[in-house]
């Protein structure tokens, strides 16, 4: 999978979480989460494109880093939804699951750019 491919699963990873932020019930908690998803899972596409312009290796890796953050971020905020009983699982599973997909394809890339 390359740059391009990522940049464009990482914008749809995005927006897929808006709409499942703003789907969320109208309650403090919710309010809440919707917050922290979006701002972590529009982070991991941004960043990303971030990353992709780095000037130095030095540079990369600390975007992929943030990246790598903010992916696991979005997957606990998912995680945290179907916990908290906020919305049916059925609906959050594949994005948890895209969540953890990327988490390991930035966590991956971190330590090749380590090497």
């Amino acid at each position: 999978m390359g740059s391009q491919d990522l940049k464009v699963r990482t914008k749809k990873f995005a927006h897929r979480c808006v709409k499942l932020a703003m789907a969320l019930p109208e309650i403090y908690l919710a309010k809440h989460i919707r917050g922290q998803l979006i701002r972590a899972a529009t982070s991991v596409a941004a960043n990303y494109r971030a990353a992709c312009l780095a000037q130095s290796k030095a540079g990369f890796i600390s975007k992929i880093s943030i990246v790598l953050e903010e992916a696991d971020e979005s997957y606990f905020w998912l995680e945290f939804i179907i916990d908290e009983g906020l919305m049916n699982a059925n609906l959050i599973e594949p994005l948890l699951k895209e969540a953890g997909e990327l988490t390991a394809i930035f966590l991956s890339s971190r330590n090749t750019a380590k090497k």
